[in-house]
């Protein structure tokens, strides 16, 4: 600001000597050109004059500058003041702003809240709803009873009347002895036979209790297809319970399955897994089931684990033995040997059934038990990719033994039986048999269902439906074990919710196995054997009882190389619902029984089968 001042009186002064300067030299020239006036005022005194006026205005500008500051200072400060004031209400804005946004987000949460507490509301009001209708369900209709932390179903159970028609008699209930179709020559194959019967149905009962990691169970199921030894037809149908399934279970959460006890084989074929009660039966109104279906039901203890989402499935399963009575038939010159034991009529002390033993009027007995060396021993894979239907594949390992007394003599035509001489040198023999198997069922398509089953080994004929036999004697005593295999074809039509329509194709085979024994054959199948009889009706026997003793061809030999049925049927849904099911079958049954060829022709048999049943359900 000094500065400025002093600029400014530099260039008055300079102004004013300059303006000074021109005016003397005026004055002289005037002086010269005219008379003398009167003096002015002196240079210093203008100076002076001017100097004052100059601090004069110097001091106004001061004034006007220090004016000008103060105002200025004055404006900053307002200025000052304003941003303080404008900064303090940014503040205030910003935190008004935090606080609604705070307040929206409250009140965005109290009403998502709100609207949680009505969802739940109306959630918690419709499971209690559901509930209340459910224990109103459960108390009116029981899914299932409960005793003690555990429920018991009766569900499987179900009531049957059912009718069986044979163009062949058999003398047999709806249980249809497959190896028994009688040949062209028997006497019984010139009659037909109806039975009506009850005995199929069923009880059962599973109860089931849960604990943290573990699901306990156990399942009984009966029926009446029993004989006791005085049951009959006469007036009053007396058959007996059977004991068809009684097993215990522990299943875990994490797949482990251990269950022991009366249940149906693992070479039986499942519809899930390797679960119980899922077993894949032929859906035939006959309890034999269908030529060619892998079975057995007997005791047994099997692990069982499920992996990959319950994709694939492996099981191990230790079972119940039992050798069919050997079969052996010897050609004209040989002779089947009896120095041999397998086992025995059953112990009635023992609680097996004798029923049938040797004695005045049997010469075999109606029921045997073998000595069993060890049990059966199987194991098993299931594979079930998603929606692609069920695979499985197994094995069975089978035991055999007998005692064979080597220095017997050989019967004869007339000692059939003889004494042994001496037991010096017996031993007991034993040999392996078994078997490998599988199946396949798929939902071909929305409508139809194909399946497919079999097993193939030595001394496996048990296994399948014919029951044909596991094996044959040597000649020398020792066992000798049977080729043979199993399969069944399945075909199922969903012709509608109710409807459903079957069909089964279905064979057993036993291959022929013989040996030379003297001047002749033995063993099973030997094509040495005569049957030029087979077809050559002969009258019948009179023991046991006259009227009452159908008899075989003679001249027929050859045992059966192959029994095969065909089946057709439906099963028909009257009511599923709630309150159990309703149905209601027809089959009809084609066989024929085929024996090896021998001299003189080739043994073989038919029957036509009709049978019809009405079932209901338990819920």
């Amino acid at each position: 600001m000094n500065t400025h001042l002093k600029v400014l009186a530099s260039l008055a002064l300079a102004s004013a000597l300059v303006a000074g300067h021109a005016q003397t030299a005026t004055s002289k020239k005037i002086h010269r050109a005219k008379k003398a006036v009167a003096a002015k005022p002196s240079v210093e005194s203008q100076i002076e004059s001017l100097r004052r006026e100059m601090n004069s205005q110097i001091q106004q500008l001061k004034e006007q500058l220090a004016d000008r500051d103060a105002q200025l200072k004055q404006a900053q400060d307002a200025a000052a003041q304003a941003q303080a004031a404008a900064t303090q209400a940014e503040q205030a804005a910003q935190s008004q702003q935090a606080a609604v946004t705070e307040n929206t987000q409250a009140v965005n949460t109290l009403q998502g809240s709100v609207a949680d507490l009505k969802g739940n509301t109306q959630s918690i009001a419709t499971t209690i709803q559901d509930q209340q209708t459910q224990i109103k369900k459960q108390i009116e209709n029981p899914d299932a009873l409960h005793y003690k932390g555990i429920t018991l179903s009766p569900q499987g159970s179900f009531i049957e009347a059912a009718t069986v028609y044979r163009n062949r008699a058999l003398g047999a209930d709806i249980n249809t002895p497959f190896n028994s179709i009688p040949y062209e020559g028997a006497d019984n194959a010139k009659m037909s036979e109806f039975f009506g019967s009850g005995r199929q149905s069923r009880l059962a009962l599973t109860a089931e209790g849960k604990l943290n990691d573990w699901t306990l169970r156990a399942y009984y199921e009966m029926d009446w297809l029993g004989a006791g030894v005085t049951s009959n037809n006469n007036q009053s149908n007396s058959y007996v319970l059977r004991q068809r399934q009684l097993w215990a279970q522990a299943e875990s959460s994490n797949g482990w399955l251990f269950t022991a006890g009366q249940q149906w084989s693992l070479a039986t074929q499942n519809k899930q897994g390797i679960l119980n009660k899922t077993e894949l039966l032929p859906q035939t109104i006959d309890p034999q089931y269908n030529v060619g279906f892998v079975w057995a039901r007997q005791y047994g203890a099997r692990v069982v684990k499920s992996f990959f989402e319950k994709q694939f499935w492996a099981g191990i399963s230790v079972e119940n033995a039992q050798t069919l009575t050997p079969s052996c038939q010897a050609s004209t010159g040989g002779s089947c040997p009896v120095n041999y034991l397998i086992g025995q009529a059953g112990n009635g002390g023992g609680l097996y059934n004798g029923g049938g033993a040797p004695g005045a009027s049997s010469s075999s007995p109606l029921t045997t038990y073998s000595y069993n060396l060890a049990p059966d021993l199987l194991a098993k894979v299931v594979f079930e990719p998603k929606g692609w239907g069920h695979y499985e594949l197994f094995g069975v390992a089978r035991f055999f033994r007998n005692r064979v007394y080597p220095n017997a003599p050989a019967p004869t035509s007339t000692t059939p039986n003889p004494t042994p001489v001496t037991a010096t040198g017996q031993y007991n023999d034993a040999t392996v048999g078994g078997g490998i198997g599988g199946s396949f069922y798929v939902p071909a398509t929305k409508y139809f269902d194909l399946g497919l089953s079999g097993l193939w080994g030595d001394g496996v004929g048990r296994y399948g439906s014919s029951t044909l036999p596991d094996l044959t004697v040597r000649p020398d005593g020792q066992l000798a074990l049977l080729h043979g295999f199993s399969a069944l074809g399945t075909v199922v039509f969903h012709a509608s919710p109710r409807l459903d329509v079957y069909f089964h194709g279905g064979t057993d085979y036993a291959f022929r196995r013989y040996f030379a024994s003297g001047t002749g054959t033995e063993g099973y199948g030997s094509p040495f054997l005569k049957d030029s009889g087979c077809a050559v009706e002969l009258t019948p026997g009179v023991l046991p009882q006259n009227g009452y003793q159908p008899t075989s061809p003679s001249g027929c030999s050859s045992p059966t190389k192959d029994v095969q049925e065909f089946t057709l049927g439906y099963w028909y849904d009257f009511y599923k619902g709630s309150k159990g099911r309703f149905r209601q079958s027809i089959q009809y049954s084609y066989f024929e029984r085929y024996g090896w060829n021998g001299v003189g022709g080739i043994p073989k048999g038919n029957d036509n089968i009709l049978e019809t049943s009405f079932r209901y359900y338990m819920p």
